[in-house]
């Protein structure tokens, strides 16, 4: 008897931080960076932002099926030492489907996901890591640029055994500034 799931969609909440001081402060002698251009009296910005929630459409197969769904996210620092970008999951790294969760991969590098779990890369193959709560540096870069864009895949991979839903994970980027 063939079993039949509808689609199931993966929505993530984006919630966007950044950290930006108004005041700028000198750096100690030989920690500053000689010649910079920062015009005199001029405050570094940075900014951030997505393309939004995304949104992963699976049909589940007896084996796990693996599909994925991308996040652009867009930053800009005119910081002279540039920036670095966080990832971390807000509250739980578990996706949830109305009580029933989809645990994030214990992929602690990257590597094929387990059947019905769930992971990121930056390097857009079907190699994943799992979230955590914690901070973690996915991008650095040491000069000012301007939008710059890191594509974060989201990867799921399931099975029968999940009911069909919506399953949701809130998902946090920070942008900060260089410290050198």
């Amino acid at each position: 008897m063939k079993k039949t799931i509808p689609i199931t969609v993966i929505i993530f909440t984006v919630i966007l931080t950044f950290f930006s001081s108004s005041i700028s402060f000198a750096q100690p002698y030989g920690k500053g960076l000689y010649n910079a251009n920062v015009p005199y009296g001029n405050q570094t910005s940075l900014s951030i932002s997505t393309n939004g929630n995304v949104t992963i459409p699976i049909t589940p197969t007896v084996d796990g099926a693996l599909a994925s769904g991308v996040s652009a996210v867009t930053v800009s620092s005119t910081d002279v030492v540039g920036y670095k970008l966080y990832i971390r999951a807000l509250g739980s790294t578990n996706m949830d489907n109305l009580g029933t969760p989809l645990p994030a991969s214990a992929n602690g590098s990257p590597a094929a996901l387990a059947v019905n779990t769930w992971g990121y890369n930056t390097d857009a193959s079907t190699n994943f890591v799992g979230i955590s709560l914690a901070d973690t540096l996915v991008r650095s870069v040491p000069t000012p640029i301007t939008n710059d864009v890191t594509n974060i895949t989201y990867g799921m991979k399931l099975d029968f055994a999940k009911p069909a839903g919506n399953y949701v994970a809130t998902v946090v980027y920070t942008a900060v500034p260089q410290t050198n």
